[in-house]
C-alpha cells in the first residue's frame, strides 16, 4: 500500500491537467531528452527529487500496477491502460508519442471517474 500522503484522486486529476496542457512535450532547453510518462510530472513521488528518496512502493501509482510488474525498474509504466492489458511500456516501444499520451489521458479519465463514483456512494 502506498505511503504517499497525497490524495490519489488529486494526483490523477493533476496528471490529467498536466497532460492536457502539453506537459510531456520536449523542453526547449533540452530537446534531445525524452520525457517519461509519470516520472517527469508531479504524479511521481520523486518528482524534482534528484536523489529519488522514495521507493516506488510508496507511490499511489503502484496500486494500479499488475502484481507481476510491481518490481520493475519503472513499475508505473506497466499499468494496464485497457482491457487488453496494453501498458505505457508497450506504447513506448511503438514510438508514437501522440498515441501514448491519448491512451494515458483515456486511462486517467476512466480512473478519475471510477474513484469519484466510488467516493460518492
Amino acid at each position: 500500500m502506498a505511503r504517499d500522503n497525497r490524495d490519489v484522486l488529486e494526483v490523477l486529476r493533476e496528471e490529467l491537467k498536466f497532460l492536457e496542457q502539453g506537459g510531456y512535450g520536449r523542453s526547449v532547453r533540452t530537446p534531445w531528452l525524452a520525457k517519461s510518462i509519470f516520472q517527469d510530472s508531479i504524479a511521481c513521488i520523486n518528482y524534482a527529487d534528484p536523489n529519488h528518496s522514495h521507493p516506488c512502493s510508496e507511490c499511489h501509482l503502484l496500486d494500479f500496477v499488475s502484481p507481476q510488474h510491481k518490481d520493475e525498474e519503472i513499475p508505473c509504466h506497466f499499468i494496464p491502460l485497457d482491457d487488453s492489458g496494453e501498458t505505457i511500456e508497450d506504447l513506448e516501444l511503438e514510438d508514437n508519442e501522440a498515441k501514448l499520451e491519448r491512451r494515458v489521458k483515456e486511462w486517467l479519465r476512466a480512473k478519475i471517474r471510477e474513484i469519484e463514483e466510488a467516493r460518492s456512494q
